[in-house]
């Protein structure tokens, strides 16, 4: 029954969501390119607040839990498993005083309203997955770039969206480069749940009355750690508290 409901009410969410990408696309254009990057990053940051409103339609809600964890004025990078792309445009929102980017491949750089300009311009690591030295230098530069302007990044080790809820292991590599170039940093690990569900029927239709629940845990100092220590502690507090 909930997916013959859905199937009206995706299309509904689907047609309004694409919409306001293509109303933000030349209003980023304008405010980047007039006003400069804080104008841009405002239109981004009120563009996703539309798209998180549009998915009422869907009945989902959000919770975040432990947003006083997040250390104000210094260079961050959220650690975060990953289960749909509504993880993203709830992050670009509710994190927006922290000038979020994004660790993302490079396909999203191109042919998407709003999404691909925003990754281009506001200063996001497009990578190659083919290309791991391309990956790897983009990384750094993100890195450098957080760590001199104290913005954050946020990056999904797993490396692709889970479908069923249930953590991929995380990969180092991303998780390095940052550690390695912004010393200055804090890791602040998010578990993400029922995310997941949103797509549990696929692509199309969307899932229903879906509780999207962000936790975020107590930040972890760069300097404090080692690079093993802290990639183990923080994968070991995401994994943890996620919810099957």
């Amino acid at each position: 029954m909930e997916k013959l409901i859905s199937y009206p009410l995706s299309i509904l969410y689907a047609t309004l969501f694409f919409i306001w990408l293509v109303i933000f696309h030349p209003i980023q254009w304008i405010c980047f390119n007039v006003f400069g990057y804080n104008a841009h990053r405002v239109s981004v940051a009120y563009m996703n607040l539309f798209l998180l409103r549009t998915a009422h339609i869907l009945g989902t809600t959000y919770t975040l839990l432990g947003k006083e964890n997040i250390p104000k004025n210094v260079p961050i990078i959220f650690v975060a498993n990953h289960q749909s792309l509504h993880d993203i445009t709830t992050m670009l929102w509710f994190f927006r005083e922290f000038h979020p980017k994004f660790i993302s491949k490079k396909e999203l750089g191109k042919g998407i309203p709003s999404v691909s300009y925003n990754l281009r311009k506001g200063g996001s690591a497009l990578i190659d997955r083919k290309d791991p030295k391309q990956a790897l230098t983009e990384i750094k530069k993100c890195g450098e770039f957080i760590n001199k302007n104290n913005y954050s990044v946020v990056i999904f080790p797993e490396g692709t969206r889970s479908k069923t809820g249930i953590p991929k292991p995380f990969s180092i590599n991303g998780l390095k480069m940052l550690y390695k170039f912004a010393p200055d940093a804090y890791f602040v690990p998010i578990t993400i749940n029922n995310s997941w569900k949103m797509t549990k029927f696929g692509q199309f239709p969307l899932g229903l009355g879906n509780r999207i629940n962000f936790q975020i845990h107590q930040a972890l100092k760069i300097s404090d750690y080692s690079f093993e220590e802290i990639s183990e502690k923080t994968e070991k507090t995401i994994v943890q508290s996620i919810k099957i």
